[in-house]
């Protein structure tokens, strides 16, 4: 889901790993199609609006963090997708601040959840069920997968082994000093250096 000032930082470990590493094709969806600013600045254009698109479509529904919550809060465009996913198997991965808007939509009722939202946010709006909160980096309560914006790549472990993806025992996490100059040395196959060379031939270079 897109929405003003949403965090790629918090979500880019969770989406690379899914199209790059296992080939899954991601929607962006919004509200209005329009562009869209990340908070680090960067201009984002949704693949589809949230009129265009039926939630049950989806296997899984990520939602990033954003510093500025309240416009994706009052987007009842936005609010109103999510509602379609209410007692369906979608599993809704949200992170940061973003569980506020799971329960503007009701799926967080009865469930337990974490976000990384300032805590008086909980008394500001009465549809936070506050007495499920838990001060946990990464919660997972049935179909929901919450997390707090720090745990970003805890956070692509959880929702990448709930679709039983194998992501090996350290996810993103290796040591550069760990490996030997070998290991840092690569080379494609002689196919994929062929195919390589026939996309050069269509940019003006000549092999001096």
């Amino acid at each position: 889901m897109l929405y003003p000032d949403f965090s790629l930082q918090e979500i880019t470990c969770l989406t690379s790993a899914l199209t790059i590493w296992f080939g899954e094709t991601i929607d962006f969806l919004a509200s209005e199609d329009k562009e869209y600013r990340s908070e680090e600045g960067l201009r984002v254009l949704p693949t589809k609006i949230c009129d265009e698109a039926k939630i049950t479509d989806y296997d899984c529904v990520i939602l990033p963090g954003t510093v500025n919550p309240l416009p994706a809060l009052f987007d009842e465009k936005l609010i109103d997708f999510l509602k379609g996913g209410l007692d369906t198997d979608i599993v809704f991965a949200a992170i940061s601040s973003s569980p506020l808007l799971l329960s503007k939509a009701g799926i967080l009722n009865g469930k337990k959840f974490t976000a990384g939202y300032f805590m008086q946010m909980e008394d500001t709006f009465p549809f936070v069920e506050k007495e499920n909160f838990i001060h946990q980096g990464i919660v997972e309560d049935g179909n929901v997968i919450t997390g707090i914006g720090m745990f970003f790549r805890a956070f692509a472990e959880a929702v990448l082994k709930r679709f039983g993806y194998d992501i090996g025992a350290n996810f993103m996490r290796d040591s550069p000093t760990e490996y030997t100059e070998d290991d840092l040395t690569f080379y494609w196959s002689a196919e994929e250096y062929r195919e390589f060379l026939e996309e050069l031939k269509a940019y003006p270079y000549e092999n001096r």
